[in-house]
């Protein structure tokens, strides 16, 4: 219908509660109340993503199928080692000499007929999700948003692709709140009147985005020697001890989507001098200095008042036996 130039509107039909909840439910009459609502343009629309992102989105939610399959069959590995009393080791199924080592160890004690499909099962599923990550390493081969989002310190190529995929076109959002509430991290508010009441986060957008900034935020927090003195990570660690570690990782990532917005915006890549607070650090650094010298001083001054108190002492001592010249000692009666 659009190559034939005629104008299509998708309507959000969980927002059209009008035509959902009428007690009179036909196609005529619902036909009538749409057009009656897109003559006064008041239809909920809901945008179409691209091509591109479509099949982005397609192929990550079979390789998020794929990983959650591999998990499983891992999991019932593990279960029959704890329950032959064997040493289960963390990270013993991720490469294959590992789960060939547990393969045999399992066949040595006649769960060989268990295991061998279990693992072979693994490989499989591993040679698939490399095949998806490939095409998909094609895909978004030279794309700007992809290159823009992996300039992030711990944002890597499923957190990368997945936001791109997701976001699929920045303009379409005015600022960077409208684009935090599309992917569901702003908080859920109600004003009636005077009254007015603050929920937690509305949860609307697609899930995959909001994963994706918790996650990228997880692998800053991963990197602490190089994220120690950011404000975000500050702000992060602050409102830990005050609020508990959820709602820190959502605030943080909130305030991550308001930073890929205005990245993606002007097309710069992150910029980590931006993270660093220049006054707030130069006041941090000035007071070290001063505490520096100030524990200085003291300790100068505890070393010379030993000093001096230990010159005193010997001082007093060399007067109290010092015998003065011609005069002959006094020997004390015994008394008795």
């Amino acid at each position: 219908m659009e190559e034939a130039g005629i104008g299509v509107v998708v309507i959000n039909t969980l927002k059209m509660k009008v035509v959902n909840e009428s007690v009179k439910k036909t196609d005529k009459h619902d036909a009538a109340t749409i057009v009656e609502f897109l003559e006064k343009d008041m239809l909920p629309e809901s945008r179409l993503c691209s091509r591109m992102s479509e099949q982005l989105r397609r192929l990550l939610k079979a390789r998020q199928t794929l990983v959650k399959s591999e998990v499983v069959i891992k999991n019932q590995i593990h279960g029959l080692l704890t329950a032959e009393g064997m040493e289960d080791v963390k990270g013993s199924l991720q490469s294959k000499k590992g789960r060939q080592r547990v393969l045999n160890a399992l066949k040595a004690n006649e769960n060989g007929l268990v295991a061998q499909p279990l693992v072979e099962t693994i490989e499989r599923l591993e040679e698939n999700i490399k095949g998806i990550e490939k095409q998909l390493r094609q895909m978004v081969e030279g794309d700007r948003m992809v290159e823009l989002l992996m300039s992030i310190p711990g944002c890597g190529e499923i957190c990368s692709w997945t936001i791109r995929a997701y976001t699929d076109d920045i303009s379409r959002f005015v600022n960077p709140k409208k684009y935090a509430s599309f992917a569901g991290l702003a908080p859920w508010v109600q004003n009636s009147n005077e009254t007015i009441r603050h929920g937690s986060i509305t949860k609307r957008g697609p899930k995959e985005l909001r994963t994706a900034m918790v996650q990228v935020v997880m692998g800053l927090r991963r990197l602490k020697e190089k994220t120690v003195s950011w404000r975000l990570m500050q702000r992060y660690v602050g409102m830990k001890k005050s609020k508990g570690s959820g709602k820190a990782i959502i605030a943080t990532a909130r305030k991550m989507a308001t930073i890929i917005w205005h990245m993606l915006t002007s097309d710069v890549e992150f910029d980590i001098g931006l993270m660093v607070d220049k006054k707030l650090s130069k006041k941090s650094e000035s007071m070290s200095l001063k505490e520096g010298l100030a524990i200085e001083a003291t300790t100068e001054k505890k070393e010379t008042s030993v000093i001096i108190s230990k010159e005193e002492k010997k001082v007093g001592s060399a007067r109290k036996t010092a015998k003065k010249p011609g005069v002959a000692s006094k020997k004390k009666k015994k008394v008795g």
